[in-house]
């Protein structure tokens, strides 16, 4: 057997090797002698059929395997010998051999790169600040509050926040539409689920009013037939309803989860719970930060096996995540080519943490995985059930010791990096999701 090894690129290697015949053909005999021993066929009892009929019933199936068989050998000795690390699995190409004596074909492949750890000292990190008050409670008792509004019949013209009862029908070039008439259809004015145009003309009436008005749709409207046209509405309001916030009172801490009602209890749980929520956010937003420092100061290129694996598994959980959300996805065509981008920053960001883990030695420690999951399980009715849960099977903490192993890199990078504290504003950080 021979080898030799030509660079193709950066990451892509060849190896040309050659096996000789007569060990293929040897091969062939021992598999179509295995095979004899156990080979049926009308009129010959088991393992009693001529080797002459075997062969023809299963030779070209023994020499192929033979033949991978071989490959596979001849390409690990080869990758051990030089101890490569092969990323995916070898593109097996043929080649014209200059005797019959020999089989001969090139294995093309890529190979992990070397990553060797850059100086982070001139990356900047900014870690936002935000200190939990009594005021940060108070907006997401509001938010609380109004998630559980409820409605009262009033006797006025319906305004923004009102949930109003209608029927309407709409009209396009004097006839109805299809989708343009409902009877008791309840909105709340302002909420979004109807056109702008639409809550205004609404606003202004009582129960009992009616009014005619023409509307142009949004040229993106979802349905095509009506996008950019113009129409006309009637409609009738038979009722006006305005918004009731609940009391922070006994029953509404109830409600919440504290079970014997103590408000002071509920401000005291939504702000542990908000500042578990800062924390978390904060945290995110540093990890992004290290995550662009790594990637700038180890541009590595990546081979393309790893990428395209990483971006079907994308693909895959964009699929999943559609069918949870109540999608039929059998039709819907998810192209993994749309997640390269993503999966080649994921890929890089493996290997360089990957590396930077084995070279600072920031395993996961047995009391980091533990108090990881004691802190997730402070969210439950009762945290001590879910932290059995984990310890129930140790391979469910897995996912745990992979945040766990991300949080140390985070730690260390924060170490080596300009850091700056900078204040952010509870809303800045919190986006539109301010409940606890």
């Amino acid at each position: 057997m021979q080898n030799n090894q030509e660079t193709q690129s950066a990451l892509e290697r060849r190896i040309d090797m050659s096996v000789p015949m007569a060990d293929i053909d040897k091969e062939v005999e021992n598999r179509l002698k295995r095979l004899a021993r156990t080979v049926k066929m009308p009129g010959f009892r088991p393992g009693k059929v001529p080797m002459k009929i075997v062969a023809q019933s299963y030779g070209h199936q023994a020499r192929s395997e033979a033949i991978g068989a071989a490959v596979e050998k001849s390409f690990g000795e080869k990758v051990r010998e030089q101890n490569l690390r092969v990323a995916g699995s070898p593109r097996i190409e043929p080649r014209e051999a200059a005797n019959e004596e020999t089989l001969e074909f090139s294995a093309v492949f890529e190979v992990y790169p070397e990553v060797e750890l850059g100086d982070l000292s001139s990356q900047k990190v900014e870690r936002p600040v935000l200190t939990v008050g009594d005021a940060e409670v108070e907006k997401t008792l509001d938010v609380l509050r109004k998630q559980r509004t409820t409605f009262a019949k009033v006797d006025r013209a319906a305004k923004e926040g009102d949930r109003v009862v209608i029927d309407f029908v709409g009209r396009k070039d004097g006839e109805e539409f299809e989708g343009g008439k409902a009877e008791d259809f309840p909105f709340v004015i302002g909420a979004g689920s109807m056109l702008k145009d639409f809550e205004t003309a609404v606003q202004g009436l009582s129960a009992g009013e009616s009014k005619t008005f023409d509307m142009t749709f949004p040229e993106d409207y979802h349905a095509a037939n009506l996008a950019g046209q113009s129409v006309q509405f009637d409609i009738t309001v038979k009722g006006v309803e305005a918004p009731v916030l609940p009391e922070i009172d006994t029953d509404f801490a109830k409600a919440l989860g504290v079970q014997d009602g103590d408000v002071a209890k509920l401000r005291e749980e939504v702000k542990n719970n908000l500042e578990r929520e800062v924390k978390r956010r904060i945290q995110s937003k540093v990890k992004e930060q290290v995550m662009d420092a790594l990637l700038a100061v180890h541009p590595i290129e990546v081979p393309s096996a790893l990428v395209e694996a990483e971006s079907r598994q994308l693909a895959d959980n964009a699929k999943r995540d559609m069918e949870m959300r109540g999608m039929n996805v059998k039709d819907i065509p998810v192209n993994p080519s749309w997640f390269t981008e993503q999966a080649q920053r994921r890929v890089k960001l493996g290997l360089i943490m990957a590396e930077l883990v084995k070279a600072k030695e920031l395993f996961a420690k047995p009391e980091q995985i533990r108090t990881l999951v004691e802190e997730m399980a402070q969210s439950y009715e009762d945290p001590s059930e879910l932290v059995r849960w984990y310890y129930a099977q140790p391979e469910r903490l897995s996912q745990a010791e992979a945040v766990v192993v991300e949080d140390n890199v985070v730690e260390w990078v924060v170490s080596q990096v300009q850091t700056t504290d900078s204040e952010i504003g509870f809303d800045e950080l919190m986006g539109n999701n301010t409940a606890a």
